[in-house]
């Protein structure tokens, strides 16, 4: 696996034009995103009650079993070079245009 400094070469700086969306429902705690960021994006805490009200069924059992979800530590770090889309194992991630 590369190290955190090549991946960071390969990232297009289109930062602030896109940034990660973690779907809760969907996020298994497998910390794959926290692994392969390489601009420390993700970090993996307990799910907040107001994350955890808007779950749907599958969320609720998904949380019921892993209750960490993956969270932004702060969405300007990312470069939106999408490793993060790529390494999840659940595909809970996806990229959106920011306004």
């Amino acid at each position: 696996m590369k190290s955190k400094k090549q991946l960071k070469s390969n990232c297009a700086d289109t930062g602030g034009q896109l940034m990660p969306l973690v779907n809760f429902n969907s996020c298994g705690a497998k910390e794959d995103c926290v692994a392969v960021c390489p601009y420390d994006v993700f970090e993996m805490q307990p799910i907040t009650p107001e994350d955890k009200a808007k779950l749907n069924l599958k969320g609720k059992i998904k949380t019921f079993f892993f209750s960490n979800k993956a969270y932004l530590t702060d969405s300007s770090l990312c470069h939106a070079c999408g490793l993060c889309v790529q390494a999840c194992p659940e595909n809970a991630i996806k990229l959106t245009r920011t306004e």
